[in-house]
């Protein structure tokens, strides 16, 4: 009596611990977790619980990258949650994959990859050798579609995966990214082997984490495992 006079006192600790759900959100490269907070607010008012990597990643190497993200993710304690869910922006994407390749979780949900280069961007290949691209460092130049690139040494996903890709373009770029794309990122790139549903939305590259139309859809795949049909199809 005495613990459910107290539980009705703090009532949020009546729903935290093991029968929780929570959705784990990743930035993308050279950005913070700031830059996720909007997703993060939308994700929080529909009543989901959230948790967010902060990592740094210019001059680092995946390697490292990883490293920190899955001291992260340990610091987290997921075991303890009822089911886990991902979401991650372009880099961020592949983080979790890298992360799900490695760590077999009994509790895991769903994963949404928002802009992710699945297959790497031409975008890098082109501008390997820029100073720009020099200083960003070594994780940013693994992102390339040769064989040997950092998303082409994933494996297949073995959960379920929505992929959402974006569609923007100011001027013609086609030089470097043949095809439909973001700015950063071919659509195309976008796609991986298994996926369980796509959808094309009309926002840059650097926009998506920040986008109304892309955290419903996040919303929805969480939920129902599908994307609604209101965004524009390829």
């Amino acid at each position: 009596m005495r613990l459910l006079s107290f539980l009705l006192c703090f009532p949020f600790l009546a729903f935290s611990g093991p029968k929780d759900d929570v959705v784990v959100l990743l930035h993308g490269l050279g950005r913070g977790k700031s830059i996720m907070t909007p997703l993060k607010e939308r994700l929080d008012t529909s009543g989901f619980l959230t948790r967010v990597v902060d990592y740094r990643s210019i001059g680092r190497t995946p390697e490292e990258i990883i490293k920190d993200v899955s001291d992260q993710l340990t610091t987290f304690r997921l075991d303890t949650f009822r089911t886990v869910h991902f979401a991650g922006h372009s880099l961020g994407g592949l983080l979790i994959r890298s992360y799900l390749d490695s760590v077999k979780l009994t509790n895991l949900g769903r994963v949404v990859l928002i802009g992710s280069p699945s297959k790497g961007t031409p975008f890098v290949d082109y501008f390997r050798d820029a100073w720009w691209m020099k200083i960003a460092g070594p994780a940013a130049r693994a992102l390339g579609t040769d064989e040997k690139s950092f998303p082409r040494m994933l494996h297949a996903p073995y959960y379920p995966v929505g992929i959402i890709a974006g569609k923007y373009r100011t001027f013609n770029n086609d030089d470097f990214i043949p095809g439909e794309d973001d700015g950063v990122v071919p659509v195309e790139s976008t796609k991986v082997e298994g996926m369980t549903d796509f959808i094309l939305v009309e926002v840059s590259h650097s926009s998506l984490p920040r986008n109304e139309e892309v955290a419903e859809q996040v919303k929805e795949f969480l939920r129902k495992g599908r994307f609604k049909r209101t965004a524009v199809e390829p």
